[in-house]
Formats: C-alpha cells, structure tokens, sequence
C-alpha cells in the first residue's frame, strides 16, 4: 500500500533542485523528529550518493534502479519500496515522472 498522507509534520518550503531540475523534493520531518523527503524524478537517467540508509517508495509512476556493486536492474512501480545501503550510491533510470516518498534511516 502506498503512503498516502502524513499527519503532524514541518515542511520545508524551499524545494530541493538536484540534476539540474530532474529530481525535485521537499524535506519534511513528522512529530517525532523522523525526517522523510517527497518528490518526483523527471524523465532521466542519474546517480544518486547516500549518507544514511533509504527506503524509496513508489507512490506513483515507475523506475529501474540498480544498486551500487550490483549489475542488474530492478523495477520499482506505485506501492513498490526499495533499500538503499547508507554511504552507498543507487542509479535510477525513468521514462515517466517517478512520485516518491524518501525514508532516512
């Protein structure tokens, strides 16, 4: 199921611009402290670094993403979620705008 809404949060109302445009977000941080980002990728190819772990959640369109050291890509559609190793990178590649939601940590 895809994460439809969340209740009680603070966000950031100056967007994150990566890539030049393709990949726009919104950091948002819930009650509790937990921070989280909301955003679209634009139709690209790109390369994304992390510095804590992630979920990326699919909440509407689709990607292929492969993870560093692997060779193979995956798919990921609405309601799909996938890890990512903190201090890792992950590439992304859409043909469609990818909704997504962030989970740090």
């Amino acid at each position: 199921m895809t994460t439809e809404t969340f209740d009680g949060v603070a966000v950031a109302t100056q967007a994150n611009v990566y890539f030049d445009g393709k990949c726009v977000s919104h950091s948002i941080t819930l009650a509790d402290g937990t921070r989280k980002s909301v955003g679209v990728v634009l139709p690209a190819s790109l390369t994304f670094k992390t510095g804590a772990p992630e979920i990326m959640e699919c909440v509407a369109g689709s990607c292929e993403y492969k993870l560093a050291g692997s060779s193979e890509w995956k798919k990921s559609s609405a309601g799909d979620r996938f890890s990512v190793p903190g201090d890792s990178s992950f590439e992304i590649r859409t043909t469609e705008p990818y909704h997504y939601i962030c989970h740090f940590g």
